[in-house]
């Protein structure tokens, strides 16, 4: 077994991902690991072809974008302190192809992420992104499902 020196931790900005990263930051802490979150902006449903009005898709993922990446600065900013060596990325593309280049090209040896658990038809339609990734990754990959909620009762 490798050591653990880098983690990577794909995050989608939901609350099965904080749940994650509670995980990935808790690991890089105790095994003083690097951490390194990326978030995926994925490319939209490309429709340039027809006529769709009052829509610009380039705007759109102008926005998308910026958007993500204040999101990243914020998270970014608020862990600094907790996370030592925190380094963040975001990237447009496919999640799963990105998560695993990202992986590669930082060399990870632990990639963490959470994942929604959808089931059926939910599963056929959005696919799982952990799913691609822990079959093809060439690290060990840490899923991490949504948080309990407590019964009432």
């Amino acid at each position: 077994m490798q050591p653990i020196t880098t983690i990577l931790f794909a995050t989608d900005f939901s609350e099965v991902s904080d749940h994650a990263f509670e995980y990935a930051a808790a690991l890089a802490n105790q095994l003083q690991a690097r951490l390194v979150v990326l978030h995926v902006v994925a490319h939209q449903t490309d429709l340039r072809d027809y006529y769709v009005p009052h829509l610009s898709f380039d705007d759109l993922d102008r926005e998308i974008e910026a958007g993500a990446l204040k999101r990243m600065e914020e998270l970014r900013h608020r862990l600094e302190t907790s996370v030592p060596g925190l380094t963040t990325d975001v990237v447009t593309g496919i999640a799963a192809e990105e998560i695993l280049a990202k992986a590669e090209q930082e060399q990870a040896s632990l990639i963490v992420m959470g994942t929604h658990g959808r089931k059926g038809f939910d599963h056929f339609i959005f696919g799982s992104t952990a799913e691609k990734v822990v079959k093809t990754a060439s690290c060990p990959v840490l899923t991490v499902g949504p948080p309990k909620r407590p019964q009432n009762g």
